[in-house]
C-alpha cells in the first residue's frame, strides 16, 4: 500500500475536523458559515472562498474525495514537494470557484433580463432571491410568492408589476442564488491533472467501469463530461448536484500550472 504523504494526511485531517464539526454542531449552521455561497445570497461571506474547500456534503462525498486525495495527492506531492502540491491544490480550489460562479452569474443576469425593466434595487432583490422557498428537496413557487409579498411591501413595490414572466425570472434567479458549494473536489480535479500530466500512461479505473484506461484518455474524458453536464444539467456518474463547472475549473488550473512549470522551471529536473 502506498504511504501517505504529509500533506496530504493533514489536509484529509482537516477535511474530517470539519466534517465532524458539521455533524457535531449542526448542518444548517455549520453549512451556511463555511460553505460557499452564491455572492448575491445574504448568507455569503468572504471566508467561504477557502472554506467551503474543506466542507463535504456526507459520509459518501467525503470517503469519495479523500480516496482521491490520497491515491493522487501523494505520488503528485513525493514528486513537486509540499509547497507546489499545496500551491495546485489552492490555486485549483480557486479556479473552480471562479469557473463555477461565474457561470452562476451568467444565469443569474441571463433571467435578469426578464425583471430588468420593473425598478427593483439591489437590496430588495438580494433578500428576494435569498429567500428559503424550498419544501423538502424541491423549490416551490407559492412559497417563494408568500415570502415576497412582505417584502415588496415593505419596499412600497406594487406587486401587480410581477406578471407571470417576472415571477419566472425571480423564480429562476432564487434558484441559482441558493445554490452553494461544498467539497475538496476541485482542488482533487487540479491534482488529477497535474497527476495525469506526470504519469500519462498511468493506467487509471473509475469504479461502475473496471476497464483501464491510460491517464491522457481518462482525465481529459472526466473533464469533458463534466463540462457537458454543466451545460446541459446531464449527469453521467455524478450526483445531479454537483457543481460540475468547478470540476472543470479546477482542472484547467491545475493543467495551466503544471503546463507552465514544465515549461519554464523544469529544464535542470523534468519528471518525465
Amino acid at each position: 500500500m502506498m504511504r501517505i504523504s504529509e500533506t496530504v494526511k493533514h489536509l484529509i485531517i482537516i477535511n474530517v475536523i470539519m466534517f465532524v464539526g458539521t455533524l457535531s454542531i449542526g448542518n444548517g449552521i455549520f453549512y451556511d458559515l463555511f460553505a460557499m455561497h452564491f455572492p448575491e445570497n445574504e448568507s455569503f461571506r468572504y471566508w467561504q472562498i477557502m472554506t467551503h474547500m474543506f466542507m463535504h456534503g456526507g459520509v459518501t462525498h467525503i470517503l469519495f474525495n479523500m480516496f482521491a486525495l490520497w491515491m493522487f495527492g501523494t505520488p503528485v506531492e513525493n514528486v513537486l514537494g509540499s509547497k507546489k502540491f499545496l500551491f495546485i491544490y489552492f490555486s485549483a480550489g480557486l479556479g473552480a470557484v471562479a469557473l463555477q460562479v461565474g457561470y452562476y452569474y451568467y444565469e443569474f443576469y441571463s433571467a435578469y433580463r426578464g425583471i430588468a425593466d420593473l425598478g427593483i434595487n439591489s437590496e430588495m432583490l438580494r433578500k428576494i432571491v435569498s429567500i428559503d422557498a424550498s419544501d423538502g428537496q424541491y423549490i416551490k413557487g407559492e412559497i417563494l410568492s408568500k415570502q415576497m409579498l412582505p417584502i415588496l411591501k415593505s419596499y412600497n413595490f406594487n406587486p401587480d408589476l410581477i406578471d407571470g414572466n417576472a415571477f419566472k425570472s425571480l423564480f429562476d434567479m432564487n434558484v441559482i442564488a441558493r445554490n452553494s458549494m461544498v467539497g475538496a473536489s476541485g482542488c482533487i480535479m487540479g491534482i488529477l491533472a497535474a497527476f495525469g500530466m506526470m504519469n500519462p500512461n498511468a493506467e487509471l479505473m473509475m469504479i461502475f467501469l473496471p476497464i483501464p484506461i491510460k491517464a491522457k484518455y481518462f482525465i481529459p474524458g472526466i473533464i469533458i463530461l463534466d463540462l457537458i453536464s454543466g451545460v446541459t444539467g446531464q449527469s453521467f456518474f455524478s450526483p445531479s448536484n454537483t457543481a460540475y463547472m468547478a470540476h472543470v475549473g479546477g482542472a484547467l488550473t491545475g493543467f495551466l500550472i503544471m503546463w507552465y512549470w514544465k515549461k519554464n522551471q523544469f529544464n535542470k529536473n523534468r519528471w518525465n
